[in-house]
């Protein structure tokens, strides 16, 4: 019984006396650089695959010849293609602001 109530006491303790960490602005700096270019980088590979995706449904779009499944299937490549480009540069717009802000509070603004 003693054993429950003493190592949560001990935990506790020890998080209240912890030194807290301060990060210095060119390490925020660097962590939101480098952040900031993978983000770039998986946008633009999201970017070339659903460009990818919106020629693929074109051909398929052109070449199907009056059946009207093969037509249905491309246009919802095309669509959802579309839609995920969509969300994909939201996402990059979001993550910019979201960066800038975090820059400016945290001493690193550009």
């Amino acid at each position: 019984m003693k054993k429950k109530i003493i190592i949560p006491a001990v935990v506790m303790t020890w998080l209240m006396t912890a030194a807290p960490v301060m990060a210095q602005a060119n390490d925020v700096g660097k962590i939101q650089t480098f952040i900031q270019s993978v983000i770039q980088v998986l946008v633009t590979l999201s970017g070339l695959v659903a460009a990818g995706f919106i020629v693929w449904g074109g051909v398929g779009y052109i070449t199907s010849s009056g059946n009207p499944e093969a037509l249905e299937k491309s246009k919802k490549t095309i669509l959802y293609s579309a839609i995920g480009l969509t969300l994909v540069l939201g996402a990059f717009v979001l993550s910019n602001v979201i960066g800038d802000l975090a820059g400016t509070a945290f001493g690193s603004g550009q």
